[in-house]
């Protein structure tokens, strides 16, 4: 048996693992999305997605989607670029990717303890003589531990663009006469464009399907796809319609994913 042979083998076990847990529950979700609650074949459930009340839930997980980006490039950028410039950048480097290893689920009851009416953030709003505070059940809280518990993945790829940025093209620039601030905008950010994009794939994306963080930290004043489709799948039992918000949910993904693949494709030519 040739080499190319051994190495289609090879490509089984990935093939047969990609066809179950990828493949087959898409499949799945597309086949319920025409279901509805009593199993006969209908559209309804699309006209439904097309309704107000769920366009209005779209726009509001696409608005906070779009803000736990923002925050995280604001954030992430300026981190990025100082680890590059630190002597124990790889130390730093793993301090920050420690609290991913911690359980998702874990860091949240941890949020719910520190901005809690007694926890600590508040007993410092108070030695300050600001005074107590409802940090819980709110749009800041909300936006404050997911762009925390995403914040990694907007870092990382910055950092690697920032890392494989060539000094000598910085240099160049500031024997030109570039100053510190146009070095920046005309030679670093667009030569680490890709970093941001892929971050900001790796940020919006899972954003948009948010629900454990809406139910415990913003207590279902933040309304997502993400929670309409545990309500139907879990509360409902409308199978059908939480399938179908969850196609349309992918869909959505499948095109920002296109149109940031294309756009840095585009920028490495």
């Amino acid at each position: 048996m040739t080499e190319r042979a051994w190495r289609n083998w090879y490509l089984v076990p990935y093939g047969i693992w990609l066809v179950l847990f990828v493949v087959a529950p898409i499949v799945f979700l597309v086949y319920e999305s025409f279901l509805d609650l009593d199993g006969h074949w209908t559209l309804s459930n699309y006209k439904a997605v097309l309704t107000p009340i769920y366009l209005k839930m779209m726009a509001y997980s696409f608005w906070y989607a779009f803000l736990i980006t923002l925050v995280s490039v604001l954030i992430g950028y300026p981190t990025a670029y100082w680890l590059t410039k630190t002597r124990h950048k790889q130390l730093w480097l793993l301090l920050l990717i420690l609290p991913m290893w911690v359980n998702l689920l874990l860091k949240v009851y941890a949020f719910l303890g520190l901005l809690g009416t007694y926890g600590l953030a508040n007993a410092l709003l108070q030695t300050l003589g600001i005074g107590a505070r409802q940090l819980l059940f709110t749009d800041f809280s909300f936006v404050f531990v997911s762009v925390y518990i995403f914040i990694p993945f907007m870092v990382l790829p910055i950092f690697n663009a920032l890392e494989e940025l060539p000094p000598s093209l910085v240099d160049a620039a500031r024997d030109l006469g570039a100053s510190a601030w146009t070095t920046f905008r005309r030679v670093v950010f667009p030569l680490t464009l890709s970093g941001v994009k892929a971050g900001c794939q790796a940020v919006f994306i899972p954003s948009l399907s948010l629900f454990m963080i809406t139910r415990l930290v913003a207590g279902n004043r933040v309304i997502t796809l993400g929670t309409a489709i545990e309500q139907h799948f879990l509360v409902t039992q409308n199978w059908g319609m939480g399938a179908t918000i969850a196609v349309v949910l992918m869909i959505a993904m499948a095109v920002i994913v296109g149109l940031t693949g294309s756009g840095r494709k585009e920028g490495s030519r």
